[in-house]
C-alpha cells in the first residue's frame, strides 16, 4: 500500500450497521476508529452497539468533537433525515484538510447544501451513493463518489479497500444517480409488499406468483419476496427517510413525487408494524415472507378470506 494515501485515523459518524461493518473492515486494515452514535446516550439502546464496539477495537465517543479528533477521514453513516443534522455537527471540530465522505441516502439539494458547510470549515466533502445493499458487499460495496474532492479521495479510499468511482466534480450528481435507482427499488419493494399482502389476505398467492414468474421468468418471486419483506421489517424506517428525500429530488427536478411519496408512506407503515409487533421477526436469518404478512395480516385484525392454496 502506498503510504502517501493512506488514512491512518478514520471517524464514524452514525454507528448502526453500515457503520459496523465499515469499522470491521478498516480495523482489519490496522486503521485506528472512532465512532460516534447519539444512541450512546440512551441506556435502554447503547449496551449492544458498545459492546460491538469494544469487541472490534473502535473507539466509542461520547461526543462528534472527540471522534473527530485526529480523523484524516470522517464517514457520515447515519439516516438520511440526520444527513444534515451530522454535517453540522462536524463543522465546528472537524480537522482543517480531512475528508468528509458522506454516504447517506440524502437528495442532490441536501448534499450539495452539506458540501457547502463543510467546505467552509476547511474540510473536504465528498458525497456518496452506496448503489446496493452494504451487508452483502462490506467494505466493497459499490460507491459512487461526487464532488471536487472526489477525485483524490477515490484512490485513498481504494487503499482501504473500498470500491468507489468519481462520476462527476458537481455535488448532487452521484445522489441522483442514486435517488433515481431507489424511486424503482424501493418502489419495487413496497409494491411487492403491498401485492403480497393482499394476495395472501384473499389466499391467491400461489396464482399471483405463478402468473409473476410466467411474465417476469428470471426472477425468483418466492424468494425475492422473503428478502423485500425482511429488509423492509428490520430498515423500514430508514428506507421511508430515504424516499422522503427521493421525493424531494423528485419534486426539486419540478414534478409531483407520487411514487416516491407513496413507496415511503408504505415503508414507513411497516417500520411501525415492527415497532409495535414485540413478535416482528428481526435476526439475519429472514422468515419466510408468508409468515411475516400472516402476522401483518392479524395486527390488522383482517382474516384471510379463504385456507392458503400457494
Amino acid at each position: 500500500m502506498n503510504q502517501d494515501i493512506e488514512f491512518r485515523r478514520v471517524g464514524l459518524i452514525g454507528y448502526g450497521e453500515v457503520g459496523r461493518i465499515f469499522a470491521d473492515a478498516l480495523i482489519e486494515r490496522d486503521v485506528a476508529v472512532a465512532a460516534y452514535d447519539r444512541l450512546v446516550h440512551d441506556p435502554a439502546r447503547s449496551g449492544e452497539m458498545k459492546a460491538h464496539a469494544q469487541r472490534a477495537g473502535v473507539r466509542m465517543t461520547t461526543s462528534v468533537d472527540a471522534m473527530l479528533a485526529g480523523a484524516e477521514l470522517v464517514i457520515s453513516a447515519v439516516t438520511a433525515s440526520e444527513t444534515r443534522n451530522a454535517a453540522s455537527a462536524a463543522c465546528p471540530s472537524i480537522g482543517k484538510t480531512a475528508f468528509y465522505l458522506d454516504i447517506n441516502s440524502a437528495s442532490p439539494k441536501t448534499k450539495a447544501e452539506c458540501g457547502a458547510a463543510l467546505d467552509g470549515a476547511g474540510a473536504r466533502y465528498v458525497e456518496a451513493a452506496v448503489m446496493t445493499s452494504v451487508p452483502p458487499c462490506g467494505i466493497r460495496v459499490p460507491m459512487l463518489l461526487g464532488g471536487p474532492y472526489a477525485g483524490e479521495l477515490a484512490p485513498r479510499l481504494a487503499a482501504l479497500g473500498f470500491e468507489a468511482t468519481p462520476v462527476s466534480e458537481t455535488l448532487g450528481v452521484a445522489s441522483a444517480i442514486k435517488m433515481c435507482r431507489s424511486v424503482i427499488i424501493k418502489g419495487m419493494e413496497a409494491i411487492v409488499i403491498e401485492s403480497y399482502l393482499c394476495a395472501r389476505r384473499h389466499g391467491v398467492e400461489g396464482q399471483v406468483l405463478a402468473s409473476l414468474a410466467e411474465t417476469f421468468p428470471g426472477i425468483d418471486w418466492e424468494k425475492q419476496g422473503t428478502y423485500f419483506f425482511s429488509r423492509v421489517v428490520q430498515h423500514g424506517r430508514r428506507r421511508a427517510e430515504e424516499m422522503r428525500e427521493a421525493a424531494a429530488m423528485v419534486a426539486e427536478a419540478g414534478f409531483a413525487p407520487f411514487m416516491a411519496a407513496a413507496t415511503a408512506e408504505r415503508q414507513a407503515w411497516v417500520a411501525a408494524w415492527a415497532g409495535d409487533d414485540p413478535a416482528a421477526p428481526s435476526s439475519a436469518v429472514p422468515l419466510p415472507w408468508r409468515d411475516v404478512a400472516d402476522r401483518m395480516i392479524l395486527a390488522q385484525k383482517v382474516p384471510r378470506s379463504r385456507p392458503d392454496h400457494g
